[in-house]
């Protein structure tokens, strides 16, 4: 195997991370959008968690991309 082939191979692999932090974001907001139609009053104190959960979260697909990036250009 070529070593374009292997970069691209690896590459991809990296990427797989960001279908979990697809279901993370779409767990978080389930989760915000459920809790603030239960009860209204606590949309402060939701929000702010549930914005601090999408960051992390977030934030590990930037960690994937950013390794897939290193794999494929070094």
């Amino acid at each position: 195997m070529e070593l374009d082939a292997a970069k691209m191979i690896g590459a991809g692999l990296a990427v797989i991370g960001l279908s979990g932090v697809g279901i993370g974001i779409g767990n978080i907001f389930s989760s915000l959008i459920s809790s603030v139609a239960r009860n209204p009053a606590a949309r402060g104190q939701v929000f702010g968690l549930s914005m601090l959960g999408f960051a992390l979260v977030e934030a590990v697909a930037l960690y994937a991309l950013v390794i897939s990036f290193l794999i494929l250009f070094t």
